[in-house]
């Protein structure tokens, strides 16, 4: 992998392999589609590498790039093994991202502005007639410019790649549902569009179809239109069709050996890869799938921003585009009951788990509520990446959080969903201050302060049901605010669970590290010393682990609580 260029944010398959970038070959899976799908939808999380696979689909089928197919795809698998109908088809692409939501007037304009565009170059690509053009160019609709446009090609044979299908719907979806339902319901123009492709399917022009989106969640008014589709998403046999398996993700990181002199030895190469998934590992998108997924982008980001002069870790483990992606999808976190999605959201939080029947598509029906409960939330919630597939029970699925940066933005939106709830506004600076002076000084005072306030407030609040996983989040929700810790919470040791650990990272330079075994004391119970003791001595017992010991400066406290009091007892060896 010596002297390969890291593409960080490409998606342009003929870019990457002609200027010698890395790239993770998942052409095998071309073969796998042919044989099996002619009509495919493919739904994963933003960011997982599914814009570089329809691209690597458009240059392998496009008859107009077949004089460059051996260069472009000779080393690949599908180079050494190549199917009947390579470079047999014209190539027609769409994409629905960048479309401004504001109102019916703009999506319609650039709904219609995208496919007007994007047909009027199909007709120029292949050397159309001007006669062609301009009898295109007279509709004016989405549906009539795409029956145009089937008529003119009807001697052909179409492969159809759409992109992002949803991505304009679920920016509407999460702010203006009766705007939603207008544009892709029953007689709006999104289902008329998809119905003009259908038939197309039928009299064979489009002989195949490879849609990409996010949710499932504008399916149902997608397939209303277009009921051909074969939704592949949670296919065992597809599964590592997009993102990085443990393997791909090591082949991604041997890019950094070349230049990092600590690399070179297997103990570093170790941990590099044990931090790596941690961080980006953990996505299942089926029950039988074999192996959990890394996300490809965010390894991508971390090998770009790596510095492999110093061997140090990027500052942010989260690109902020991407971060931003997450912060706007969360949007959707409205539709329906949003308490009892917010009680979702704290049985993730609180017991990092939830179990529910995923579904295929949702239909919404007259309204949200009706048909938008429970398990549509979660699916909802699995399509984004904000949980993933545990195991099944029966005919549910247990899902749990996959890695620590989503588990980072969950502590985010709950910290939040705590200043709106309860008026609390966190000081964001004292906050930071307090975790600055932990690392570097070891004053543990600024920071007991900003969490008594907190689980003073919320305890005397809700104090029936306030326990020791209340007081542990609230902790983590406060430790999250740190960029320069790893923050793991009841990770195995030595077959032991310390509840919290703040464990340095590169490519901070902090002083001291943090074991916090908590305790929580029921007010009517009189069982605050015995709490104490115990809690003592469970430290006690952390600190004999070898790896444990093995920690340098090493802080070990007790935090204890009933509500009404808090204190951080330091317990030494």
């Amino acid at each position: 992998m010596k002297h390969k260029r890291i593409p960080y944010g490409t998606s342009n398959f003929k870019q990457l392999i002609e200027t010698n970038s890395l790239y993770i070959d998942k052409t095998r899976f071309i073969e796998q589609l042919e044989q099996q799908v002619d009509f495919a939808i493919f739904l994963r999380p933003r960011r997982f590498g599914k814009s570089l696979f329809i691209s690597t689909l458009w240059y392998y089928y496009d008859e107009y790039h077949q004089n460059n197919w051996d260069s472009l795809f000779s080393d690949l698998y599908i180079g050494k093994y190549p199917t009947k109908l390579k470079s047999s088809y014209k190539i027609l692409f769409l994409e629905f991202s960048g479309i401004v939501t504001d109102n019916y007037e703009s999506i319609y304009q650039g709904f219609n502005y995208k496919i007007k565009d994007a047909l009027l170059g199909f007709l120029k690509k292949y050397g159309y007639t001007q006669e062609d053009w301009q009898r295109l160019s007279k509709r004016d609709t989405p549906e009539s410019q795409m029956s145009a446009f089937f008529e003119i090609t009807q001697e052909d044979k179409i492969y159809l790649l759409i992109d992002e299908y949803d991505h304009f719907a679920n920016s509407i979806l999460g702010s203006d549902f009766e705007l939603f339902k207008e544009i892709v319901g029953k007689g709006g123009f999104v289902r008329s569009f998809y119905e003009t492709i259908k038939t197309a399917t039928q009299t064979g022009v489009v002989e195949k179809l490879f849609i990409t989106g996010v949710t499932p969640i504008t399916l149902d008014s997608l397939t209303s239109g277009f009921n051909i589709g074969d939704n592949i998403s949670n296919d065992s046999i597809f599964n590592e069709l997009a993102g990085f398996t443990p393997n791909e993700t090591k082949i991604v990181l041997n890019t950094l050996q070349d230049e990092c002199i600590e690399l070179k030895h297997k103990e570093h190469q170790d941990k590099l890869f044990q931090d790596i998934t941690h961080f980006y590992n953990g996505y299942k998108f089926s029950v039988d799938a074999e192996n959990t997924l890394y996300n490809a982008s965010l390894v991508m980001y971390f090998v770009k921003k790596y510095n492999s002069k110093t061997c140090q870790y990027p500052m942010k483990m989260l690109d902020s585009n991407i971060a931003s992606d997450y912060g706007r999808i969360m949007q959707l976190f409205n539709i329906g009951d949003k308490e009892a999605n917010y009680e979702v959201l704290n049985e993730l939080i609180y017991e990092g788990e939830v179990l529910a029947t995923l579904k295929d598509k949702f239909n919404f029906g007259s309204s949200t509520g009706d048909s938008f409960a429970r398990d549509e939330f979660i699916t909802l919630l699995f399509a984004m990446g904000f949980v993933t597939i545990k195991e099944q029970q029966l005919n549910k699925i247990k899902f749990t959080i996959p890695n620590y940066v989503i588990k980072h933005l969950y502590f985010n939106y709950f910290q939040a969903e705590i200043e709106q709830r309860t008026q609390l506004k966190f000081n964001t600076q004292k906050l930071e201050n307090a975790l600055f002076e932990l690392a570097i000084n070891h004053q543990i005072k600024p920071f007991e302060s900003e969490l008594k306030k907190v689980v003073n407030l919320l305890s005397n609040r809700d104090i029936q049901n306030f326990s020791e996983k209340h007081l542990q989040t609230l902790m983590l929700t406060l430790l999250n605010s740190s960029d320069f810790y790893f923050i793991k919470s009841e990770a195995e040791v030595n077959k032991k669970y310390p509840d919290i650990m703040l464990l340095q990272r590169s490519p901070f330079d902090i002083n001291y590290q943090y074991l916090f075994e908590l305790k929580f004391s029921k007010k009517k119970n009189k069982d605050w010393e015995q709490k104490k003791q115990q809690g003592i001595e469970q430290i006690k017992g952390y600190l004999k682990l070898k790896d444990i010991r093995s920690l340098k400066n090493l802080k070990s406290y007790l935090v204890i609580s009933n509500g009404d009091k808090l204190e951080m007892l330091l317990v030494e060896p």
